[in-house]
């Protein structure tokens, strides 16, 4: 993974300066550490920060092609590279590097935006076609890596982050009351709205074009679809595992592709079990493995790590998280999300990443994506359930069978309660909504929008995404996957418990599960073979049943979860909480009702920061994390930038191509020639 950051201006604005594509880059020096490049003309400037994992010495960027019209600043990696490179030599493209990024390059001069989607890969890049004057910015399948742009006057900015954006004062960091709310009812905005005015996200699966006038061309190359196919109607359980089996190796086998090692994050539990077991299986040198350990047993699964480490035989490495480690890392992982949370899940994964980068590693693989492309959620089950009970509404022993959901939640009385009925009992009849799947959660986590300032909580507006073609011929099942993928996978996993947290140590995190014919493969099957009745997971879990032991490959799912307030309101958290959620605090930022999140805060203290309530435990999080965004942004960005300028400063590009300074014809260039400025 790397950093991009670049100016493309109109013909009637300003030249970009070099100082302003430096003072965009810098932001981004943890996304790439191991160098920085530039690349400028009359129209476009292009920035770079390196974070090399394959041709280590020669893959420097912004990179050209043969002619030197066509220009990339890449982040990510193309996994299937090694088959593209063979394809276009055959077809008389000449390499100057040994890596992955410039087969982008070459595929785009041969086929135009049709290269978007012979790609197998996790990217996010810019591409400057200096023969038309146009920009494509360009992303991923299932928006793994992020991309953000901003028309200012005659300019527009773009950047793997929205921080960069900010770097040379031509726009100014302003918080969306909109974005605010939506992050308060569904953890995250969704592209194209970013938490900032003005400031958009590209789509997953889409590539926009911007013309010679900033004129903006949106093309969605491939979008996410749960119909079955009928190739897949008669498969039996052992068929579809044999299947997947063949293609997650080859998906496993891909992502080992690297010229530094390859490590894995190990949970303990089914998915990251199965890639572990994978990679033993195709590459018998040492596997470092990761987890996080936590001191409180409620979230806890060393017992389970530890287990797969030794049928692994993995060398095993591992960090322990408090409540006084959440503590220290949370502003930290405010400012790399660039969002409030209303979870602190994302937390001890930002640590897990500093300890890989500690132990001298950049890559790791792991196992998100399996639940949502087969159905290892509760709320799939939850959603089969109530459409059951719907059909009878009156029914007593029907919601009983809610009971044999959330197994982390150890109060069988709890489960059977009239509190756990009432709450999944409401809109239980709605089965014509689109989103009857997830309403139940989003009105549940919609409570926590008391706690922000009253112009927020008067933010309207439809929420729910827009819906795919044929959305109403899909099986209930697929619908709720969709839903899961579209509205938490994308914007929030792979964001704030993906990317973020991990390249803010300069770690890249690949996905085996997330590889373009394992999802085509799992969006085609039918529904009996990924939950038949309540039983998740069925095909993955026949395929886990032939690598690893019974209680391994048949563990129920258990949520990754993380103290939420102990470690700001508890008995030794000090004063750090109560005073970003002060009075005068609340009103100088104008984000949080004072009143509101005041009463909450004298709850927890007298609670000793042990909440019972779920909901009440996100308001407080979500308007901790909320104030100390708004500090980053609006307090400490000048000084960031500046540090952060202070460090490239100190720095010789690998890459620096200066059309204005020295015009003139394309001159022959390779990805690493350096111009002195």
């Amino acid at each position: 993974m790397c950093g991009v950051a670049g100016i493309f201006v109109a013909p009637d604005g300003p030249k970009v300066e070099l100082g302003a594509l430096r003072s965009m880059v810098a932001m981004l020096g943890y996304r790439g550490p191991d160098g920085y490049g530039l690349y400028r003309d009359t129209a476009i400037g292009l920035a770079h920060a390196r974070l090399s994992i394959i041709d280590l010495e020669g893959g420097f960027q912004p990179l050209t092609g043969e002619d030197g019209s066509v220009w990339l600043s890449f982040n990510g990696e193309i996994f299937n590279y090694v088959e593209l490179r063979r394809s276009l030599r055959a077809q008389g493209h000449q390499f100057v590097t040994d890596g992955d990024s410039e087969v982008i390059v070459h595929l785009y001069e041969q086929y135009g935006s049709r290269a978007w989607a012979q790609l197998n890969g996790q990217f996010a890049f810019a591409l400057w076609d200096g023969r038309v004057q146009q920009l494509w910015l360009v992303r991923d399948r299932l928006g793994i890596l992020p991309m953000y742009y901003a028309r200012v006057g005659s300019q527009l900015l773009f950047a793997s982050e929205a921080k960069a954006l900010f770097a040379n004062g031509a726009l100014q960091a302003t918080i969306d009351p909109g974005a605010v709310r939506e992050t308060f009812v569904h953890w995250s905005t969704r592209p194209p709205r970013s938490l900032f005015s003005g400031v958009q996200s590209v789509r997953a699966g889409t590539g926009v074009r911007f013309d010679a006038n900033l004129c903006e061309h949106e093309e969605r190359y491939w979008g996410l679809g749960f119909v079955p196919d009928p190739s897949t109607a008669l498969l039996d359980t052992d068929t579809a595992a044999d299947q997947l089996s063949g293609l997650l190796d080859s998906a496993v086998r891909i992502r080992l592709r690297s010229d530094v090692p390859v490590g894995a994050y190990l949970s303990g539990g089914l998915d990251s079990s199965v890639i572990g077991a994978l990679i033993r299986a195709v590459d018998s040198s040492p596997l470092e493995t990761f987890a996080i350990r936590f001191t409180e047993a409620s979230f806890d699964e060393t017992d389970e790590q530890r287990r797969v480490v030794r049928l692994l035989g993995t060398r095993h490495h591992e960090v322990v998280c408090g409540d006084r480690e959440i503590r220290d890392a949370i502003a930290s992982v405010v400012w790399h999300c660039e969002s409030a949370l209303l979870r602190t899940a994302p937390v001890p994964l930002f640590i897990l990443s500093r300890l890989v980068r500690d132990q001298g590693m950049k890559v790791v693989l792991t196992g998100e994506g399996a639940d949502e492309l087969f159905a290892g959620y509760s709320i799939f089950k939850e959603d089969k359930i109530r459409r059951f009970w719907a059909r009878v509404p009156s029914s007593t022993l029907r919601p009983r069978l809610l009971s044999l959901v959330h197994s982390e939640v150890t109060a069988g009385a709890a489960r059977n309660s009239e509190l756990w009925r009432s709450f999944f009992g409401k809109g239980l009849t709605d089965v014509g909504d689109p989103c009857y799947s997830h309403r139940i959660r989003w009105d549940n986590t919609a409570w926590t929008l008391r706690v922000l300032a009253p112009d927020l909580r008067k933010q309207t507006g439809t929420l729910d995404p827009d819906l795919p073609p044929k959305w109403f011929e899909w099986d209930p099942l697929a619908r709720a996957q969709w839903l899961e993928t579209e509205t938490f996978m994308t914007p929030y996993l792979l964001s704030f418990q993906g990317d973020r947290v991990a390249m803010a140590h300069g770690v890249e995190v690949r996905y085996p599960f997330l590889d373009p014919q394992v999802v085509e493969f799992a969006t085609h099957l039918p529904a009996r073979l990924k939950m038949p009745g309540l039983r998740d997971k069925l095909t993955l879990r026949r395929l886990a049943s032939r690598l690893l032991p019974e209680d391994v490959a048949m563990r129920p799912k258990l949520p990754y979860r993380a103290p939420m307030t102990s470690p700001f309101f508890g008995p030794d958290s000090g004063d750090f909480a109560a005073d970003a959620l002060s009075p005068e605090e609340c009103v100088r930022y104008g984000l949080v009702d004072a009143e509101a999140i005041g009463r909450l805060v004298k709850k927890a203290r007298r609670a000793h920061g042990a909440l019972t309530s779920e909901r009440e435990q996100m308001a407080l999080v979500g308007a901790l994390t909320l104030q100390l965004l708004a500090r980053s942004f609006a307090d400490d960005f000048a000084l960031r930038a500046r540090e952060a300028r202070d460090v490239l400063d100190r720095l010789r590009p690998h890459v620096l191509e200066d059309r204005v300074a020295a015009p003139g014809a394309y001159p022959s260039v390779t990805p690493s020639t350096v111009v002195p400025s």
